[in-house]
């Protein structure tokens, strides 16, 4: 992949693309009327503390990897950090900081091992990844399509110039990776589809399904039971939103994810809010999953 760019001030070259890398800043919101998703990265924390390390506005692209890491050379000194799901780094095969920013020697190959806890790691590069904007953003969207491509071993990407060095930080939060997963939901617009449905989600027994992705977390647990009036009904297509959380035809709820789809089918029982997303998007498969109701504001 050599993306166009303009204004860039080095490159990077993808040494081990790892199982799904994928550049992604805030996405695409707004544009869901155009049957665009959203997409951007799914841990947003992880996205931006990762930028905030390297000096690098908000809005700068970083790499998301999936699990097993990524190794990139620079060909530039460039200051780089990263954060999310944690993980061992090394720079030329010398283990340096996670969680930190740390200078990579021009040449030097740094190396983000698999993830020891969590998924999604993020690596922020001084300048950010300076792929071709799509619709306003640098995201890779897998739905869509939109954006760059996922990261193949051997594609070249530009960076952007480098910012002023960032303020020092003597602490920075950084969540840690959940061992129960709890599910804020708020219920609607079609909880009256289901039989009991605050009983139902809050009291099913449910773990993180290995079927999950960046469209949407699935969970397996107990089939939720449409009520009679319902049974044999059909739903037209409606707007989706991220969070919502859709019910198929099998009973199992899925929570959808920054790349999901615009519309659906399927009725909705509830939304999780953007707040508990993070961590949705770092649990792994087989983690427990617990959906907790909450009272809709107003």
């Amino acid at each position: 992949m050599n993306a166009g760019h303009v204004g860039t001030a080095g490159t990077i070259e993808v040494v081990r693309a790892g199982a799904l890398t994928t550049v992604q800043d805030l996405g695409r919101p707004g544009l869901a009327h155009l049957g665009v998703p959203r997409s951007g990265a799914l841990d947003l924390p992880g996205h931006l503390l990762a930028n905030r390390l390297v000096g690098n506005p908000a809005t700068a692209a970083t790499l998301e990897t999936t699990l097993t890491g990524v190794a990139v050379r620079c060909d530039r000194a460039t200051l780089v950090a990263v954060t999310g799901a944690s993980a061992a780094v090394r720079c030329d095969r010398t283990p340096v900081a996670w969680g930190a920013a740390l200078l990579v020697p021009a040449g030097a190959v740094l190396d983000v091992g698999p993830a020891r806890h969590g998924v999604r790691s993020y690596v922020a590069l001084a300048g950010g990844v300076a792929a071709e904007p799509v619709l306003g953003s640098r995201s890779t969207d897998l739905l869509s399509g939109l954006g760059p491509a996922r990261l193949a071993t051997g594609d070249v990407l530009p960076l952007g110039p480098a910012p002023a060095a960032p303020p020092p930080a003597d602490a920075l939060p950084t969540p840690a990776t959940p061992e129960n997963l709890i599910l804020r939901v708020r219920l609607g617009p079609r909880d009256d589809w289901f039989l009991d449905p605050a009983g139902a989600l809050a009291g099913g027994s449910y773990t993180v399904s290995t079927a999950s992705n960046r469209i949407a977390l699935r969970v397996a647990g107990p089939a939720l039971r449409r009520a009679d009036a319902y049974a044999a009904r059909e739903l037209p297509s409606e707007g989706m939103v991220l969070g919502a959380v859709q019910v198929p035809a099998d009973g199992q709820p899925i929570v959808f994810l920054a790349d999901h789809p615009t519309t659906g089918g399927y009725p909705v029982i509830g939304v999780v809010g953007a707040d508990d997303l993070a961590a949705a998007a770092q649990a792994r498969p087989g983690t427990p999953v617990r959906f907790t109701p909450v009272a809709s504001p107003g």
